[in-house]
Parts: C-alpha cells; sequence; structure tokens
C-alpha cells in the first residue's frame, strides 16, 4: 500500500510531535534507567524509528503500567502507545498485527501444590495482578473461582502475593522468572494461562495512521528489525512473532 506521507503524519501526529506512551510495567519490552531515566526496549527502538521514517519529532512519556497508559487515551495524551491485544481496549484502539508473544503465568511458593495455571481457579485461591494489566483484562474474563487482588502496577502485585500471602500473582514470565532466580521460596509455573500478544497501538479514530502502522510493523518484522532489537536488550526469550509476506 502506498501512503501519502504528509497525511500520515498529519493523522498519526496532529500536534506536530509523535507524542508515544511507554509502558515499564512489561520490562521485556521497555526499561528506564533509574539514575539517567533514559528509557530503552523495544518499544523505544519502534518508536524512534517510525519517527525518523515520517521525519517528525518524537516526545517519549513512561507510564508503569499498561492500564494507566490506556487511563489517559480519553484525554488525548498520546499517539501511539505499546500494548497488548485485549478486547476491552480494542473498542477504543487500533491494533496492529501482533508483533511479539509472551507468556502470562504464575508466581507461586516454593512449596504451593499448584504446578498447573489451570488449578489455580479455585475457591478461595487469591491471585494477585497489576490493575489494568494484560493479563489482568484476561483473568476478569476466564476465571470462574480465583478471586483477583489488584495492585497499582505489576511490580505491585508481586508484592501483594507476598506481603498478603496470596497463593500467586500474575505476569509476564520474564520478570516473574528474574525475580524467582533471585528470591528464595517461590517458583514460576511451567506453563501459562495466556499468550499475550504485544502490538503498536493507535487511537481508534485515526484511520490512516493506523493503517500505515500497520504496514510499519510488517515492514519492520521482514526486515529482522525486531528480532535484532529484541536480542540487543538481552530479551532472546521473546517469542518473535512470524512475519507473513
Amino acid at each position: 500500500m502506498k501512503f501519502d506521507g504528509a497525511d500520515v503524519r498529519t493523522d498519526l501526529a496532529p500536534h506536530g510531535v509523535l507524542r508515544v506512551a511507554i509502558n515499564l510495567g512489561n520490562p521485556v519490552l521497555a526499561k528506564q534507567d533509574e539514575h539517567t531515566g533514559v528509557l530503552s526496549g523495544v518499544s523505544v527502538a519502534l518508536a524512534n524509528v517510525l519517527a525518523d521514517e515520517l521525519g517528525i519529532s518524537i516526545s517519549l512519556t513512561p507510564y508503569d503500567a499498561a492500564g494507566k497508559v490506556f487511563a489517559v487515551l480519553e484525554e488525548d495524551a498520546w499517539d501511539l502507545a505499546f500494548l497488548a491485544i485485549e478486547p476491552v481496549r480494542a473498542e477504543k484502539i487500533a491494533f496492529s498485527n501482533p508483533y511479539v508473544c509472551i507468556d502470562g503465568t504464575y508466581l507461586v511458593k516454593s512449596e504451593s501444590q499448584f504446578h498447573r495455571a489451570c488449578d489455580l481457579d479455585v475457591g478461595g485461591n487469591r491471585i494477585a495482578v497489576g490493575r489494568g494489566a494484560a493479563y489482568d483484562l484476561y483473568l476478569t474474563r476466564t476465571l470462574k473461582d480465583a478471586q483477583l487482588v489488584r495492585a497499582t502496577t505489576s511490580t505491585g502485585a508481586v508484592d501483594t502475593f507476598l506481603e498478603m500471602g496470596l497463593e500467586a500473582a500474575a505476569g509476564v514470565r520474564q520478570p516473574l522468572e528474574r525475580f524467582s532466580r533471585a528470591t528464595p521460596g517461590v517458583r514460576v509455573l511451567t506453563d501459562n494461562f495466556t499468550e499475550i500478544r504485544q502490538a503498536m497501538a493507535i487511537p481508534k479514530h485515526r484511520i490512516v495512521a493506523a493503517q500505515y502502522v500497520q504496514d510499519f510493523i510488517g515492514r519492520h518484522l521482514r526486515s529482522g528489525f525486531v528480532a535484532k532489537a529484541f536480542s540487543e536488550t538481552g530479551e532472546r526469550d521473546a517469542r518473535v512473532v512470524r512475519p507473513s509476506e
């Protein structure tokens, strides 16, 4: 598909600057240096390349949870975000095809009787989640008997799990596994309760911008840019989506 650059820039960045929401709630995709404040990760790399390609300036704003990114959409706070595809979000967001799939799984105590994700959906079980995260939305839809205990952020969910002695904390596999390696007495289940499909996100009414971003992510999957960006950030376990031709 051919695009008119001026039309894309007007629709994607109507304020003259590409305002990008960077979700730090998923460290597989983005991180912020605690000393310098510098943002890095695949989300940042893709946003910068997109801005360069269109010849527009860029402004990156970090958020510590995906739920907070979605919450400010109605305030016209951003033009582009990086979020997991979820039906609730899709009512207001145009998502690109996914570029990476990540396990949503559980952190439990080492001595826990639970070894499969499905075993946790039992009455009386309490599961900590980050409010508004993709796995919060998924579990809200699918759990029948277990209770969700919501923390402000995904990191906070792990703290809540430990402090309240809950049965599990839900989250993204890679950070949960890093936490478990550094923390005695906990483990991560080997299976998952869902596969989180991460995509580029545009406010739904921006049709030209959404079409361009869809084309953009397809091209950068086919070129190997996305896989290379993950490798450079050290996130080699991320399952980059196989590009369609």
